[in-house]
């Protein structure tokens, strides 16, 4: 007997790359299914949530949208969370740009790579994501990135992968039913898929 998709609840709020996330979802063998909102979110078994752009646009369409105070009472309960770039940087508790407050659910910031790094700004790409410890969704592999700002000053036991431009920067985050990248697995071909896959598999 086939198990039927599981059904994941992507978030929508205005500025995540819902078209692709959706497309990527499907082809890892989920159902996903859009939303605006907050209860619906309160009762996901599994929930993305995507984004691009900047930090304090993505929290004040989130705290707009009645969004934020669902964010933090879903993540905490239990099951599985997947936050794709923006969807990462939202957990900290702040943004330099501005500066700007986030949902405060992981300590540490988002600030921009610096220029003494001497590259590219924003970091556009692949690269590689190299995991700190045995994790059930990651796994180390190239990854597509867009991003010109990185989290900073995370609590160790909270970094999960980290990757090299410049600097080791956490490149995913996490904790309990959490995870969450700075990468785009719905731009990374069969690694994001594999990834995609073992987060719908996932049972925390």
């Amino acid at each position: 007997m086939t198990r039927p998709a599981p059904e994941i609840v992507v978030v929508d709020y205005g500025m995540g790359n819902l078209r692709n996330v959706g497309r990527a979802l499907e082809r890892a063998g989920a159902r996903p299914r859009v939303t605006q909102d907050p209860e619906r979110v309160l009762r996901a078994d599994r929930l993305v949530v995507p984004g691009v752009g900047a930090l304090g646009n993505a929290m004040r369409c989130l705290d707009q949208q009645g969004l934020s105070s669902a964010l933090r009472e879903r993540v905490g309960d239990g099951r599985p969370y997947l936050g794709i770039c923006v969807g990462l940087q939202v957990l900290l508790e702040q943004g330099e740009e501005g500066p700007v407050r986030g949902l405060g659910l992981i300590p540490g910031q988002v600030n921009r790579f610096p220029e003494s790094l001497g590259l590219p700004v924003p970091h556009m790409g692949w690269n590689g994501v190299k995991p700190l410890r045995p994790h059930p969704v990651l796994a180390d592999g190239f990854f597509y990135f867009v991003h010109a700002y990185r989290p900073v000053g995370v609590p160790e036991e909270r970094v999960l992968a980290r990757t090299d431009y410049g600097e080791q920067f956490p490149s995913a985050l996490g904790f309990d039913a959490c995870v969450a990248v700075q990468f785009h697995p719905e731009k990374s071909q069969r690694a994001g898929l594999a990834l995609l896959e073992r987060f719908c598999a996932w049972s925390p």
